[in-house]
């Protein structure tokens, strides 16, 4: 159980230099609030970690943006956005990319160089609050810095705990969300207890409130590593390959740890390790869906992280960007087993010459229907710019079929004929009824197809899949044809666009990495019920700093039109600059003048006392 310390705690006024020497040591300093914050509550809920340490998550309540988001009359509904400080480590990238002279010049322009706290941001999202955008709470995590937050889960339900990943850390933090705005700690994992993996993704929380999560790296120490249920698989290290799934109780501890690797060899050219391995592997999932009434999961490789997060320009081969998705039987919640393992076609589009942009290149993120009945399942590419759909995720061998090019929707976006090549595509959900798809691009940097290519701007859009699905097993789409590219499938149940949604359409590769659906709606009753009709998606346009493809760390809001029209909140403003969408490049904090934060994942969620 967590203990709480708790009071009004004003954090003193400290001059802050920049020094490497300081970033090295992992020193936070915390300076005054400021003016913004003024009457500021902390308290800290703490637990102990397996190594025997305290870990922690400390709220810092605004009380006057608290007590706002009920002066509209009804319960609130926050977005809770989990979110990394800028410092040094992450400036310093582009800096040296842009700028000539040496290491100590560049550092000399670093505006946040310290590092500083990660946390969890509480922002009213309750339409007609007088808060509404404002920062309510920042619960931030200690004592480590330097976790990189990267996903929570995609949907939260009434009850459930978040569960957040640190790429950096390799840990998997659990908040309480139930007395919102407040924050608790119900439990950390280190990479003590994940042995057998490292640089945690994404997770899907279980009916029990248990959950999975992938973790797409190798195992902490080279070589052979002894799974949960004996399995042993060799792997090349941390951030190496192969990953796991790992199933965590809601206190944090370790369920199972299950391979992602099989005891056969993948293919050598298209699964190419770094330090190569006796077996070669694309075993690096990143994308997750459950189904737990077809007991089948998928998950969906993305590439060995090492090359993303170790280094900061390129990876030197594009076969490090995996072309496979997994799917999984999980009739045993824990003993999760690989089922298949189906390597994604390649288009149209493809050129021997540039496997990078290969439409099945750097299979990113899957998604899977919801409803009994429906047993298909979607994935993306994020260097390919292309959507592959299976109408049977639990077949013995699936059948994937590439059934969107992303380059109708960037087209759309961008206002003009752009290809979809490398266009950064990342997040992708189904509607819970099975009819919309929605996903989002971050759009491809200048330079990312040769020096002559201007980029492109990112944003979300969506997509009628619904005669697709229920085509069941005897879908006709398939995107095969150059003409298709540009014009969507020639074939009747291919998928329509419906909308598209242009995100800071003047940044090249500015958009959006990731969102969430907003699953909630107020009831006759005045409290909050989940609803198959959601009407709003939270983005978040940041990726991951150091690989270069950064963002300009805003967290948007776009409304969902009853005909399906995807529009920007524009109601939705920066409580300091007033312009649209919630810049976490600011300043001040309540828990401190920290300066800019990375702001990575989302999710809509209300206090358990507002749902039914």
């Amino acid at each position: 159980m967590p203990r709480f310390l708790s009071g009004v705690r004003p954090l003193h006024k400290v001059l802050v230099g920049v020094g490497v020497l300081a970033v090295a040591a992992g020193l936070i300093v915390a300076p005054s609030v400021g003016d913004a914050y003024a009457d500021i509550t902390s308290a800290k809920s703490i637990i102990k970690g397996k190594d025997g340490k305290d870990y922690w998550v400390e709220n810092h309540l605004d009380h006057k943006a608290a007590d706002d988001s009920h002066k509209s009359g009804k319960r609130p509904e926050y977005l809770i956005v989990w979110a990394g400080d800028e410092n040094v480590a992450d400036t310093i990238v582009p800096d040296i990319q842009k700028l000539p002279g040496s290491l100590n010049s560049t550092v000399d322009k670093v505006r946040n160089a310290l590092p500083g706290p990660d946390f969890l941001a509480v922002l009213d999202v309750t339409p007609g609050s007088p808060s509404y955008g404002k920062v309510v709470n920042t619960g931030t995590v200690g004592p480590l810095v330097e976790n990189e937050p990267h996903h929570v889960q995609y949907v939260w339900h009434k009850g459930e705990k978040i569960y957040a990943g640190g790429l950096y850390s390799a840990a998997t933090y659990i908040f309480d969300v139930s007395k919102l705005p407040s924050l608790s700690l119900s439990g950390i994992s280190l990479p003590s207890n994940t042995l057998c993996g490292s640089v945690p993704d994404a997770y899907w929380v279980l009916k029990d409130g248990s959950a999975y999560g992938t973790y797409m790296g190798g195992p902490v120490a080279p070589g052979p590593c002894k799974y949960t249920h004996g399995e042993v698989r060799s792997g090349n290290g941390f951030a190496g390959t192969p990953g796991e799934v790992v199933r965590f109780a809601k206190d944090g501890k370790n369920l199972v740890e299950a391979p992602a690797a099989t005891t056969k060899s993948e293919d050598p050219k298209q699964c190419l390790n770094t330090p190569r391995l006796g077996l070669p592997s694309c075993a690096n999932p990143h994308g997750i869906h459950v189904r737990e009434d077809l007991k089948t999961m998928v998950t969906s490789d993305y590439a060995e992280p090492r090359t993303i997060i170790l280094d900061p320009v390129k990876a030197p081969s594009p076969y490090l960007r995996r072309p496979t998705v997994r799917t999984w039987d999980i009739s045993d919640l824990n003993h999760p087993k690989v089922k298949s393992v189906s390597f994604l076609p390649e288009g149209p589009r493809a050129k021997a010459n540039d496997p990078l942009h290969t439409e099945n290149r750097a299979a990113m993120e899957v998604t899977a229907t919801n409803l009994p009945g429906h047993k298909g399942a979607f994935a993306e590419s994020m260097q390919g710019g292309a959507i592959f759909y299976t109408p049977d995720m639990t077949a013995e061998h699936p059948v994937w079929r590439e059934v969107y090019d992303n380059t109708q929707a960037d087209s759309k976006i961008n206002g003009k004929p752009v290809s979809a090549e490398g266009d950064n595509g990342a997040w992708i959900q189904t509607s819970p009824d099975d009819k919309i798809l929605y996903h989002s691009l971050q759009g491809r940097a200048p330079g990312g197809l040769g020096p002559d290519d201007p980029g492109t701007a990112g944003g979300v859009f969506a997509l009628d899949i619904s005669k697709l699905v229920e085509a069941g097993t005897d879908f006709k789409c398939n995107i095969d044809e150059k003409s298709e590219i540009t014009a969507g499938g020639h074939e009747s149940d291919c998928p329509k666009l419906d909308s598209a949604l242009a995100i800071n359409p003047d940044k090249k590769a500015g958009g959006p990495h990731w969102g969430a659906l907003d699953n909630l709606k107020l009831g006759d009753d005045g409290y909050y019920h989940e609803t198959d009709q959601p009407r709003r998606i939270a983005t978040a346009d940041y990726f991951v700093a150091r690989t270069g493809l950064d963002g300009d760390h805003r967290v948007c809001i776009v409304d969902i039109g009853k005909d399906g029209k995807l529009t920007l909140d524009k109601n939705f403003k920066d409580e300091v600059t007033g312009q649209t969408c919630i810049s976490f490049n600011r300043k001040n904090w309540p828990h401190g003048a920290f300066g800019n934060a990375k702001p990575h994942s989302m999710l809509f969620v209300t206090a358990d006392d507002d749902i039914k």
